[in-house]
């Protein structure tokens, strides 16, 4: 049947119904609540589930509008940003080093990973690479970005569809593991844990503060509200800027990493509140830049969820998920056994780890969710909000766009 191509509005609509249905069925399933399953994972892959079965009996094929989706992502980031302080960095500076050190190395030996067992399996090395950083780290943005490049390169007709498959398998991998990763952890080293509150009543749950760091009876308003959109807007419209300039320099970098950015440096160099008689604040860890950035965060992920094409994963050959397969269980074994230790095998340690989990399958919204779905159950996290993060939406993307040349450069 012909393919039903929904409009924006549409598309965010169903986003927030899907945000919806993964809070009833995490409130009604208590499994999904116990290993921390992000409440967009739930509710989307059951309409992806859904939706591919309604393909499969010979339905129309749902194409959702997804520009709307991505711009929700650069918001999120802004607001991750704008809540960064250079204070924190100090303090956090050996932990974020050690994870972007082993984050790194990690990534290169993915990518060998790939290779080697793509020609293990007789299949050209550019395959392996492909389900490498590419499509793992990297994601179906970049995954869409490089696959013109191998086509031509290496001859691979179908680059697009491996790295879209592998993409999104990876995708599932890691939302769904990044919360049992935690639990497990928590409950196999008997870690103390902060008191668990919800996101709504503790914005430390979704970004990197702490109580400590809102005065006293902090809440929600018109004008706290409206202060935050300007805010995030104002570093937006920065962003967008910074990014072209960085563009006519050759670097090609997603907008949410200069608007990440952009943010830090204002919510840092801009002065702090002087006067009442100022029309506006810059806002400075609010409840509305939480609520905003969870919100953005959540619909996000549902709708990047709920859009996946299950179906085609049908056709994923055999080799691809041994590929895929082993790629797991080396990203796992790297999460217990090195990352928890260097990160001080405590609360944070764990928390971190899930979202190592996403960083390293998946991509970094799918982190920042299961650090989210973890802190909901077990208490906040200031320093896996303030690192994961950074490493993840920063660096990682500019050590992928050296990375990937160089590998193809090798083969």
């Amino acid at each position: 049947m012909q393919a039903l191509q929904l409009t924006p509005l549409l598309s965010v609509t169903t986003g927030f119904l899907v945000l919806f249905i993964g809070k009833r069925l995490n409130l009604e399933l208590p499994l999904l609540k116990r290993f921390s399953i992000p409440e967009p994972v739930s509710g989307g892959l059951l309409v992806a589930v859904l939706i591919s079965l309604l393909h499969i009996a010979g339905g129309p094929e749902l194409r959702f509008s997804l520009d709307s989706r991505d711009f929700l992502l650069v918001y999120f980031f802004t607001t991750v940003g704008m809540n960064a302080r250079f204070s924190d960095l100090v303090k956090g500076g050996s932990s974020l080093l050690i994870l972007l050190g082993v984050t790194i190395a990690f990534m290169a030996i993915q990518n060998l990973i790939g290779v080697l067992m793509a020609a293990l399996l007789g299949m050209k090395p550019a395959t392996g690479l492909l389900v490498g950083t590419v499509s793992l780290i990297g994601g179906h943005g970049t995954t869409i970005a490089w696959a013109p490049t191998f086509l031509e390169r290496f001859h691979l007709e179908n680059a697009m569809e491996i790295g879209i498959a592998a993409a999104t398998f990876g995708l599932i991998l890691a939302s769904a593991s990044g919360g049992p990763i935690a639990q497990l952890l928590i409950k196999r080293f008997e870690i103390p844990c902060p008191q668990a509150v919800s996101a709504l009543d503790s914005p430390q749950a979704t970004h990197s503060q702490s109580a400590e760091s809102l005065p006293q009876g902090a809440s929600i308003d018109i004008n706290s509200f409206l202060a935050a959109l300007l805010a995030i807007n104002l570093c937006i419209i920065s962003g967008t800027l910074l990014n072209g300039w960085i563009a006519a320099l050759g670097l090609m970098l997603p907008l949410f990493v200069p608007c990440l950015f952009v943010g830090i440096l204002y919510s840092n160099l801009l002065p702090v509140r002087q006067s009442e008689r100022v029309v506006f604040h810059w806002p400075r860890r609010s409840a509305a830049l939480d609520l905003i950035g969870e919100l953005s965060l959540g619909t996000f992920l549902a709708m990047s969820l709920m859009s996946l094409q299950l179906w085609t994963l049908v056709g994923l050959a055999l080799p691809l998920l041994l590929i895929l397969m082993v790629q797991f269980l080396f990203a796992l074994a790297v999460n217990l056994l090195l990352v928890f230790s260097l990160m001080g095998r405590d609360y944070d340690a764990a928390v971190i780890c899930a979202g190592f989990g996403g960083i390293s399958l998946g991509s970094t919204p799918t982190a920042m969710a299961n650090m989210t779905a973890v802190t909901q159950q077990y208490g906040t996290s200031s320093r896996a909000f303030l690192i994961v993060p950074l490493v993840s939406a920063f660096f990682l993307d500019l050590v992928n766009a050296v990375l990937i040349p160089t590998f193809i450069g090798q083969l």
